[in-house]
């Protein structure tokens, strides 16, 4: 869980440094508050190409066993065929250990 932000610190720098700041925020997908945080704490941030994709194929399973599961829940869905869920589950794990070993 997430504490509230509540203090405020300011720092003045030069326009170049804060365009560079805020580009390598982007960059890093976080906030420019985050980011500063993070580097300012020494603590090293890892960018893992491919994750996003990973990800968003991970929740659109999710919703895809969510609407089976319902459908199971009222009694309209009796028989599956799951070999073709099941190897995108499978796609998806050898993909996550992929990038795992990456970080790693």
């Amino acid at each position: 869980m997430q504490r509230k932000k509540t203090e405020i610190v300011t720092a003045r720098m030069t326009p170049k440094v804060k365009k560079q700041l805020q580009q390598q925020a982007q960059d890093a997908n976080m906030t420019l508050t985050d980011y500063l945080c993070i580097c300012g704490l020494g603590q090293e941030i890892i960018r893992v190409e491919g994750l996003d994709a990973v990800l968003s194929e991970l929740k659109a399973q999710g919703r895809n066993l969510n609407q089976l599961t319902t459908l199971a829940n009222m009694g309209r869905l009796t028989v599956l065929r799951s070999d073709e869920l099941i190897d995108k589950y499978v796609d998806l794990c050898a993909a996550i250990r992929r990038l795992t070993r990456e970080v790693s």
